[in-house]
């Protein structure tokens, strides 16, 4: 967050000196893969997500961008492989970016371009699931793996980073205002987006540190229409072999503060006095 804050005030203090500033807006969807999504990119149970940001142009063919996006992830196994599992969840995610952008074209020049970018992300997310009772309960405190009192299993934080790129094309609409569809990608570090990694705790001793709702939520094959007993200590839950990834996918609009008057530029194809 502090990286993402210093960034951005950089970016701000480079408007000072140049008028190559761009604002943004962005709306589209969110979605992750991970235990309960196997898929690497679908629009089944996707959400909204939407953000802004600022893009500082370098040149006409990189810019330095720093984004904040909201959005929401979820999955449920009752439409997913592993029914008889029964879990689901739901986790908000923000996302902090910075990162570098090429431009493929001189977007001045041919009014379009292809674009990709590459960065860093710090992310916060918090997955909850409902319970038998319709309540909402998070899932991170409960150690639903064992976390906490298993050895080696410490519980995982619900702050990290995650590693960013991605790319799209976006179209000049006049010197200042651009228009985009973006597809960004974020191969994180954690396999608990979903609060599913790898095997079954112990029954009794999840029930005896843990409490009851952590049993109710480890292993929900007991709410079918035919109950399911919960696993043994041991079996399989989850894959450890893959992290998880989230992903946005939407519109960026974006518009370039006009440079002051009287400065130093060069014509664009649309025709304006494009200042550097």
């Amino acid at each position: 967050m502090k990286i993402f804050l210093t960034a951005l005030l950089a970016i701000l203090l480079m408007h000072g000196n140049a008028q190559n500033l761009h604002a943004s807006i962005f709306a589209g969807y969110a979605n992750y893969q991970g235990d309960l999504q196997d898929k690497r990119y679908t629009t089944k149970q996707a959400h909204a997500a939407y953000g802004g940001g600022l893009l500082y142009e370098i040149s006409n063919h990189f810019s330095a961008r720093a984004n904040i996006t909201f959005a929401t992830i979820s999955a449920g196994d009752s439409i997913g492989t592993n029914k008889q599992r029964n879990l689901s969840f739901s986790s908000p995610v923000t996302d902090y970016h910075l990162g570098i952008e090429y431009s493929l074209l001189d977007i001045y020049q041919k009014s379009f371009t292809p674009y990709f970018f590459v960065g860093l992300s710090y992310f916060q997310f918090n997955p909850s699931a409902i319970d038998s009772s319709g309540n909402k309960v998070f899932l991170q405190p409960l150690g639903t793996e064992g976390q906490g009192f298993y050895a080696g299993r410490k519980k995982y934080k619900l702050n990290q980073f995650a590693i960013p790129f991605g790319g799209g094309i976006k179209l000049a609409l006049g010197d200042n205002v651009r228009v985009g569809i973006e597809i960004g990608l974020r191969k994180t570090n954690t396999d608990y987006l979903d609060d599913v990694s790898s095997t079954y705790a112990d029954k009794a001793a999840l029930q005896a540190f843990s409490g009851a709702k952590a049993v109710e939520l480890a292993f929900r094959g007991g709410e079918l229409k035919t109950p399911l007993a919960y696993p043994a200590a041991g079996a399989q839950r989850g894959s450890t072999k893959n992290k998880d990834w989230y992903y946005f996918t939407g519109i960026n609009l974006s518009y370039r503060f006009h440079a002051s008057s009287g400065g130093s530029g060069k014509s664009s194809k649309l025709g304006c006095p494009i200042n550097l």
